[in-house]
């Protein structure tokens, strides 16, 4: 579920704002940065997703940021391409563009979940892209009486907007606490959601995206209980409990306490994976075989940006974190094995005659 109001914050970043950290020439310079006037060249930024949407946002938002190094006397340009989902800027990364190091995309984790899933639309492959920049997000589940409900025999209903969704992360996380779930597939958006939940047509919810705090106290205001997240990847690539939410364990540990039966390992690969996406409300990245100095350049640029307080309060009122250096460790279990990927889809035609289409 994702909320508007961290939109507002970022088209006031975009309008240039009476606030005194608006604009790129405002953000620090790191120190000993090389400029992008070496390399000569225009640059810019292809956003998956709609005009004026919450991806061409972010992308305009961080443009401003990333100027200051990477192009200091021309603006960035930002093209905006496809669908919501991002598969479009995707498939425009991995075919359209000359690996020049001027050409970057920003995506949302919705592309990355159509790839796990098999949509035929998809003519990229995650692990081939150079991260540059994430916007990190939690994944939270909610349920109607909390961790009781779980001994119930009744499934739990879970409210999801389709299989190829981020919620494909809650089915199998109640497939790795090895508790039958009946989807409610269709509900859409934050407001189909909440009444769905509020009028008691179903039992549980998977928080994803912007402002989740806001959206859990919605929730709890409704007899709802945070009972496990998706954590966090550390350095180490080990999946944590989410700072966020300190006091709510992973699914992993709640299947523990549980003692349900572990999935499969390339099942198991595979639920990384498409948490991983989950947890991704966007991100930046290059094409394949782009030279190593374009990469360092932009790397060096995003952490400009990200330090600025622009980003910063964007993020801060997002409920999501910025991070460079983390950009790799999020997007390294989207790369899902073939294995893991055949396993996901046999999941999902078993359990629901399911197929991508």
């Amino acid at each position: 579920m994702k909320r508007r109001a961290a939109l507002g914050a970022l088209g006031t970043i975009i309008a240039g704002s009476a606030l005194p950290f608006a604009r790129a020439s405002d953000l620090p310079t790191p120190a000993n940065a090389i400029f992008a006037d070496t390399f000569g060249g225009s640059y810019r930024i292809v956003v998956g997703g709609l005009p004026g949407g919450q991806a061409d946002r972010w992308g305009r938002a961080i443009a401003l940021g990333l100027e200051k190094i990477l192009s200091p006397r021309t603006p960035l340009r930002i093209e905006t391409v496809g669908g919501q989902d991002g598969v479009t800027g995707a498939n425009r990364l991995q075919t359209l563009m000359v690996s020049d190091g001027h050409t970057a995309a920003l995506l949302p984790g919705e592309s990355s979940i159509a790839f796990l899933t098999g949509d035929p639309r998809v003519h990229f492959r995650p692990g081939e892209w150079i991260p540059i920049l994430a916007g990190l997000s939690s994944g939270v589940i909610v349920l109607r009486g909390g961790a009781g409900r779980l001994a119930q025999a009744a499934p739990v209903r879970l409210a999801a907007a389709a299989p190829e969704s981020p919620d494909l992360a809650a089915i199998l996380a109640f497939e790795r606490l090895g508790v039958p779930i009946s989807p409610i597939f269709g509900l859409r958006g934050t407001t189909a959601v909440a009444r769905a939940f509020g009028l008691g047509e179903v039992d549980a919810v998977m928080l994803t995206g912007e402002d989740i705090p806001a959206d859990l106290a919605s929730l709890q205001a409704e007899g709802g209980v945070a009972i496990c997240s998706l954590g966090t990847v550390d350095q180490a690539g080990r999946t944590v409990r989410d700072p966020r939410f300190a006091n709510v364990p992973t699914v992993a540990e709640l299947a523990g306490i549980r003692h349900a039966k572990a999935l499969s390992p390339p099942l198991e690969r595979a639920f990384q994976g498409v948490a991983a996406a989950s947890r991704l409300d966007f991100i930046m990245v290059l094409p394949h075989l782009t030279p190593a100095a374009s990469v360092a350049l932009w790397r060096q640029a995003a952490l400009g940006a990200i330090q600025g307080s622009a980003l910063q309060s964007a993020a801060t009122a997002s409920a999501i974190s910025l991070t460079v250096n983390g950009a790799a460790v999020a997007l390294a279990p989207i790369a899902a094995s073939p294995e893991a990927l055949l396993a996901l889809r046999q999941f999902l035609f078993t359990r629901f005659g399911w197929r991508p289409s």
